[in-house]
């Protein structure tokens, strides 16, 4: 059986939507029309969905198909894991995940992966239908679960995976919170005192034909600029910005600006750190699942974002392909933290490279966490100070002016 996704009226006229499994759409508007529904619109599930992407996708994305989000995976695999441990079948499992879902997506998704395991295909590859919904390490992980008849274990470390992966974004989201509004308000406010406040205020001076300080002088011409060309510098940053975003489609041009990036004092640490965090929980959660390492690396460098880096990773995993050790090809890379190199080392030295990468994976969690909180922890202080000087700059121009004519008088 197929999932068919539905449109239909009720008694009362209002409009009903969801997926049924039937053997064709004919069935479907059969079983509708028992349930004294009129049908509007009967669709294969995953036909929609392709098509539906198909009318919002961009020319230069990759992945087809419907999307999940990480909140949205994480639930999906944690339902399954638990349903499964449960030892309830596979095939029951989907079912019962795709009939409670009150979103028409996921239930589409869900359900279309249903009915290629009912077909008698392996749960990796009815995913693999899905590849914008199940990444190519999902279902490297879910091949390998399935293989080795541990797919319980398996979806329980994929579902702890994608679980932090959603709690790390939400918490960095909210961390950056404040700081972006203390950031968007302390320009509002220093704008808004250049461009209204301190004309107003220096006219007098202006008027009465007195010698103004040479800070008064500067104040009024910044103030000037931003009334005269403020609109104009704005929308020349947004075009500059819009056209950035364009060149770096290209590929030789991310990869050099990528290679810029990592060579920067602060942000290239922040984007090493970041991307050498997510390949090592990636590398660990695959090789403990039973995924050669050869393999694992290829996928795992698949979540590194910074292209230079995931150039130089495919570097070292050819190493290891043709003989070579994890912790040489790593630190022949050059961007990996001397600490990961040798806990690596050690790993392989005592034949438990799956828990030392795991460790791995946590340590190099940790110390990202602890370089955002930093970062954080002086952008605040920062914004305050930048606040503060500026409208003391402001003052201190508008009473210069002030103080003077009271010496005159």
């Amino acid at each position: 059986m197929a999932a068919f996704s539905y449109a239909a009226l009720d008694s009362s006229g209002k409009e009903k939507k969801g997926v049924i499994q039937a053997d064709s759409s004919r069935q479907v508007r059969q079983i509708l029309r028992d349930q004294g529904l009129a049908p509007l619109q009967v669709d294969n599930a995953s036909a929609q969905s392709n098509k539906s992407l198909a009318k919002k996708s961009s020319a230069f994305l990759a992945n087809k198909g419907p999307r999940l989000n990480v909140a949205e995976l994480a639930m999906i695999t944690r339902q399954l894991a638990t349903l499964v441990q449960s030892s309830m079948p596979l095939e029951e499992s989907l079912s019962a995940i795709g009939r409670q879902s009150e979103n028409t997506r996921v239930k589409s998704i869900v359900m279309a992966v249903h009915s290629k395991v009912m077909e008698g295909h392996p749960l990796a590859v009815s995913m693999a239908d899905f590849p914008a919904a199940f990444p190519s390490l999902y279902r490297a992980t879910v091949s390998a679960g399935e293989h080795a008849g541990h797919l319980d274990l398996v979806l329980n470390r994929l579902a702890d995976y994608t679980e932090n992966s959603y709690q790390t974004r939400q918490k960095t989201k909210l961390a950056l919170l404040y700081p972006v509004i203390l950031f968007v308000m302390s320009i509002a406010i220093v704008s808004g005192l250049m461009a209204f406040v301190v004309p107003d205020v220096v006219e007098v001076f202006i008027g009465q034909g007195q010698e103004l300080p040479a800070l008064t002088q500067a104040l009024i011409g910044i103030s000037d600029f931003i009334v005269d060309y403020g609109i104009a510098v704005l929308v020349l940053l947004l075009m500059a910005v819009t056209g950035f975003q364009y060149a770096l489609q290209s590929d030789r041009l991310k990869l050099r600006w990528h290679e810029q990036l990592l060579r920067l004092p602060l942000i290239g640490k922040f984007a090493r750190g970041s991307n050498t965090a997510r390949y090592a929980s990636t590398l660990s959660i695959l090789t403990s699942s039973g995924v050669p390492l050869v393999d694992a690396m290829k996928i795992a460098a698949e979540v590194i974002e910074n292209r230079f880096l995931q150039q130089a990773v495919s570097v070292a995993t050819q190493n290891v392909r043709e003989g070579g050790s994890l912790h040489t090809a790593l630190e022949q890379n050059g961007y990996f933290p001397p600490m990961m190199i040798h806990m690596i080392a050690s790993g392989e030295a005592s034949g438990q490279l799956d828990s030392m990468l795991e460790r791995v994976a946590d340590n190099q969690q940790r110390e990202l966490d602890n370089l955002v909180a930093t970062l954080i922890g002086f952008f605040e202080p920062g914004m305050l100070l930048f606040m503060g000087v500026a409208v003391m700059v402001i003052v201190l121009a508008i009473l210069q002016p002030i103080f003077n004519l009271n010496q005159l008088i």
